[in-house]
């Protein structure tokens, strides 16, 4: 049997999502649903290891929060956004935190758990921002105070496939064919160095029983802060076009290189979920309309029926955007939390 997706709901910034698949022949009958959920936490800090401090106890009251939230929507996989990365701090938060129950919730049981380092933070050596000065959150590859701050963590109750793990933290922007970066804006040299992902596209293959599924993670930059070049808006509808073409596979994905070297999207046939702050929305805000209206509209035919590649189908049975809830749009709601 195909996956099936649909919305599960939606809780104080958590968005989830649940899947359902076959169970297999010698399993219990009927299906297993697995909820998938993601969460921009705000567990950032402004120093680097201030956040592995005030997680080192379990009296945070932020962290506190966070967790409650998170147990009280119980998902399966939860993808954590705005998370200091820190292999401590990401077990800390689950001992200290998720398996500890918070104000009456019950404790949730995450064995298994993803995080890698981000882009932000890290120094480009470049003058990105072109105030004259070498240095600082904007001249690093994703907007931060220090390599890391702002990050993302994967928490699951389902094992993550390490092995074939795939991330695209150092994909080159130039390197997308038919890119929206603002040449006249930046050098050559800049063009040349600078990453696509202002903190990293992450490709975890959960298993769930005998089948698998691809979380598709990532947090792309907000598109603002920035000038008449749209740097950030440009970027904004790359990093996003960036899983458009990772899913559509083939051709369209012939570009895309892996950190290992690894080249090419998804398998045909592939189930995923896409999670992420994608930080766009194609009527509201900031966004570089075209590129994100592309997306949505690819995204919305890749899960809104079932086609022969055995991509999911997407049922819609809790509000998005109220704007494309309204109209009916049922891919762009599942573009971002």
């Amino acid at each position: 049997m195909t996956p099936r997706i649909r919305t599960a709901g939606a809780l104080a910034g958590a968005a989830a999502l649940a899947l359902t698949l076959a169970a297999p022949a010698a399993a219990r009958p009927g299906p297993e649903e697995v909820r998938f959920a993601t969460f921009n936490a705000s567990l950032n800090r402004a120093t680097e290891g201030q956040l592995e401090q005030d997680l080192s106890t379990g009296d945070n009251e932020q962290a506190r929060n966070v967790a409650e939230t998170i147990q009280r929507v119980d998902p399966d996989v939860v993808l954590v956004n705005e998370f200091d990365y820190s292999r401590k701090a990401a077990r800390l938060f689950r001992d200290n935190y998720l398996a500890v129950g918070q104000r009456g919730a019950d404790p949730v049981d995450y064995p298994y758990h993803y995080i890698a380092p981000s882009n932000t933070g890290v120094p480009s050596g470049h003058d990105l921002n072109n105030d004259g000065i070498v240095g600082g959150g904007d001249d690093a590859y994703g907007f931060g105070l220090f390599p890391g701050q702002y990050g993302m963590v994967v928490y699951s109750k389902y094992p993550i496939d390490t092995r074939k793990v795939r991330t695209f933290q150092q994909l080159t922007w130039q390197s997308m064919p038919g890119n929206r970066m603002p040449t006249d804006y930046y050098s050559p040299a800049e063009q040349r160095d600078l990453r696509l992902s202002s903190k990293s596209h992450w490709d975890l293959p959960i298993r769930i029983g005998r089948q698998t599924v691809h979380l598709l993670a990532s947090h792309p930059t907000p598109p603002t802060f920035d000038g008449p070049e749209d740097r950030n808006g440009r970027r904004n509808a790359d990093e996003i076009r960036l899983w458009a073409d990772y899913v559509s596979g083939g051709r369209d994905a012939r570009w895309i290189r892996d950190d290992e070297g690894r080249r090419g999207g998804l398998p045909r046939g592939a189930s995923f979920v896409i999670a992420g702050d994608q930080n766009a929305d194609p009527d509201d805000g900031d966004s570089t309309d075209c590129e994100h209206r592309d997306c949505a509209t690819t995204w919305g035919l890749t899960l809104a029926y079932d086609r022969p590649c055995g991509c999911p189908r997407v049922d819609v049975s809790a509000p998005g955007g109220g704007v494309h809830q309204a109209a009916g749009r049922v891919g762009s709601d599942l573009i971002g939390a």
